[in-house]
């Protein structure tokens, strides 16, 4: 970089040292000009390519990853459905491919890409090694005037007109407010560090300062109560994880400046937060994005947000990212509602966005290309979304809707202490989902019969080591404590495949199919330490009451067998050393894996209650992965294959007398609790959120009548069952959500 020589000799040098580095047979750097990709310099393509090749946003793989602002690693890129041939390249030689974008200002402004003839799929050090040298590029072709900055600023452009953008749905509600950004760009205008040492005091001391910043904020929250304050001990934790900063610490090693060194290890944890299909794994990841923000700002010395600025108005805040403690910094009699870039149902500032009674919407793409900074925004997040500029008719639209969304709220909350009762007299037991003490709460705030759902696995994928016995066991009995008389069913740990601990070795290969493979029980039984210490700090906590344990993802009986066997040994261990025993312990099964099905006649007489866990059997049933974009509108959970898979269960279980419940985000939608309840499910474990909506619905419902029209339209499928359900619905009366 310091070299006397033109830009394209310094690029052309660059395709040789990284090249020669990483033994590829191909390295090629395509920059942004006139608003295409251009090929300007490559090691191992024909040169003629060179300035002639040229790719627009989202042709090609090169295209992709610009559009995207993201990398991609493949084995065989002639595979990738975004592949596009450019026969002056010679390219045809090369199998394996991985690039990663040159990002100016957060917009991408050219890609980095390595070849190989031989399929591979790239190693985690070659990514961050590409990753590095993009930076360093991003510094050397702006100085050299080479970034065509208008042609990648012009996408964030936007108009005046009126607009509506979709999301998810995270925290419900609607609000009113003008758009607010949550921080300005930190760009980092120099990467290549002048003294290392210099650069490792700058990180200590901006973690330090961040440190403290984090502790005021978490000693200051106030609620009255609720899981936020687990949230905020979990997201402290990772303030003071030491494995982050000693990433940190080794990409300045490496010869970056603090702020780059920092951008290299949240590249890092970007690219593996889009690897994790597991959404409570993947919310981690984000606390860790949003403390890279943090340090970053720190370091820099760039520390305004628009809650220090102050809220002046009532505002929607706007950010890619959010974590629970930048959330609580804003003034909750001005901030009304959230929208987020990315986000998911399960992060923890969406459980304090809950708390704070704040909707939020999230995964909304063009947000910067669309809404500028005090424009008026309308959020819906019932209807999943964002009505920007709105015309003076979507106004008093909005308007007319949030006055009815209050009353409705409020009849909600009054069906609290109500029994949840067909109307022909069956009774459904609401129960709600947990996985955090304090989730507990949700009992007393709905209603509910109690948790038919406690997901183990969250205290172990939040530590940073194996959590011991003695600190399983007081989370065990904080949650029995709180339930009181109301019945708490624990899920072993749920764990391996795409929730993998940092603390626990892997012997296998890289899992194509993760969600498919070693995790849950398999892991639980192969690694069996783990499920003993769990099995001991279960029953110690829930000695003189009844303990329900459920085991997940069971393919076969034997499994089960085993299973209730190391609890059974574990409970013979905890009573030789003369302590306290449950007064009994009741054990399920989880029915995920379609093939258990075919095992229910030798399951029923072993088990005390079977759990059917709809996402993760819808997936296997349509071999769709749930969390794919693409397939995302491929399945339904009211198509007749699974309403007629989930008939031939019931059945059965029924018949046995065996208690069986649905626990999965099914049954917290009003029509299709209404359809479980019509097959002839008794028990649905919900989201908290769930359980006023479904509890309406179903005092609402004659549950004979349904189950008469449902078996006759599963007998012969109506061409949409959905409209049929919805039709049978409006037609009796049945108030849906």
């Amino acid at each position: 970089m310091a070299a006397r020589t033109g830009a394209q000799a310094k690029l052309n040098q660059v395709t040789n040292i990284v090249g020669e580095a990483l033994d590829s047979e191909v390295c090629s750097i395509y920059l942004l000009r006139d608003g295409v990709l251009e090929l300007f310099a490559t090691r191992g393509l024909k040169q003629e390519a060179v300035h002639v090749t040229k790719l627009a946003f989202g042709e090609g793989l090169v295209g992709t990853i610009a559009e995207n602002v993201e990398m991609l690693n493949l084995d065989e890129a002639a595979a990738h459905p975004d592949f596009a041939y450019k026969p002056e390249t010679g390219e045809e030689l090369f199998h394996s491919f991985a690039g990663v974008p040159i990002v100016r200002r957060e917009e991408a402004v050219g890609v980095l890409s390595i070849q190989h003839a031989e399929p591979r799929k790239y190693d985690d050090l070659v990514i961050e090694a590409l990753q590095t040298v993009a930076m360093v590029l991003s510094e050397l072709i702006a100085n050299a005037g080479l970034i065509d900055e208008k042609a990648a600023a012009a996408g964030r452009v936007h108009n005046t007109d009126p607009v509506r953008l979709t999301g998810l749905k995270l925290v419900d509600g609607m609000a009113r407010g003008f758009a607010v950004y949550h921080q300005p760009r930190i760009t980092i205008e120099h990467t290549v560090a002048e003294d290392i040492e210099a650069e490792r005091h700058r990180v200590y001391s901006a973690f330090d300062k961040m440190r403290e910043q984090i502790d005021r904020m978490a000693s200051q929250a106030e609620f009255g109560g609720g899981e936020h304050q687990e949230v905020l001990e979990m997201y402290k934790m990772f303030a003071y994880d030491e494995g982050w900063s000693r990433r940190i610490n080794e990409a300045i090693d490496s010869g970056l400046t603090a702020e780059a060194a920092i951008e290299r290890v949240q590249q890092r944890t970007r690219m593996r937060m889009r690897q994790i299909d597991d959404p409570l794994l993947a919310d981690r990841m984000h606390d860790l994005e949003d403390l890279s923000n943090r340090l970053l700002r720190i370091v820099s010395g760039q520390l305004g947000s628009a809650a220090q600025l102050g809220l002046r108005q009532d505002t929607i805040l706007i950010a890619r990212n959010l974590g629970p403690a930048e959330l609580l910094e804003y003034d909750r009699r001005r901030l009304k509602g959230v929208i987020l870039e990315e986000g998911s149902l399960t992060a923890h500032v969406i459980i304090v966005a809950r708390a704070m009674g704040v909707p939020v919407l999230g995964r909304v793409t063009n947000v910067r290309r669309t809404i500028g900074e005090g424009d008026l925004v309308l959020l819906d997040a019932s209807q999943s979304a964002v009505f920007v500029r709105p015309s003076p008719s979507m106004e008093d639209a909005f308007e007319g809707k949030l006055d009815v969304s209050q009353k409705r709220r409020a009849a909600f909350a009054a069906l609290k202490t109500e029994p949840s009762v067909t109307k022909d007299g069956a009774h459904i037991a609401l129960m709600v989902n947990a996985g955090l003490r304090d989730d507990v709460a949700a009992l007393d705030i709905t209603g509910a019969e109690g948790i038919g759902l406690f997901r183990t696995e969250f205290q172990f994928l939040v530590s940073a080591t194996l959590p011991q016995r003695e600190r399983q066991q007081r989370l065990y009995r904080d949650v029995l404590e709180a339930a009181g008389d109301r019945p708490v069913i624990f899920r072993t740990v749920d764990i391996g495949g795409d929730k993998a601990l940092p603390y626990m070795r892997h012997d296998g290969e890289h899992e194509e199919n993760p969600a498919m493979g070693w995790r849950a029980l398999r892991v639980a039984l192969d690694r069996n330490g783990l499920m003993k210490a769990q099995a001991r700090a279960l029953i110690e906590a829930g000695a003189g009451r009844t303990l329900h344990i459920m085991f997940p993802m069971v393919s076969e009986p034997w499994e089960f067998d085993e299973a209730k066997a190391l609890f059974e040994k574990q409970r013979d261990w905890v009573a030789s050393r003369g302590r306290m025993l449950p007064s009994a312990i009741r054990y399920g099964a989880m029915l995920e894996v379609p093939a258990l099905a075919e095992s229910l006649d030798i399951l029923l007489p072993r088990i005390d209650f079977l759990s059917i866990g709809t996402n993760d059997l819808t997936q296997f049933l349509f071999a769709a992965d749930r969390a794919h974009p693409k397939l995302a509108e491929r399945y339904d959970w009211l198509s007749p294959a699974i309403l007629r898979f989930l008939r031939r269960v019931v059945a059965p279980t029924k018949a046995a007398g065996v208690p069986i419940a649905v626990c999965g985000e099914m049954g917290g939608r009003t029509l299709e609790a209404m359809a479980l309840i019509g097959l002839g499910i008794e028990r649905l474990s919900i989201t908290p959120a769930a359980i006023g909506p479904v509890k309406a619905m179903l005092r609402s419902l004659d549950r004979g009548a349904l189950q008469t029209a449902l078996s006759a339209w599963l007998d012969t499928p109506p061409p949409s069952m959905r409209a049929a359900l919805s039709g049978w619905a409006e037609q009796h009366g049945v108030e849906l959500a």
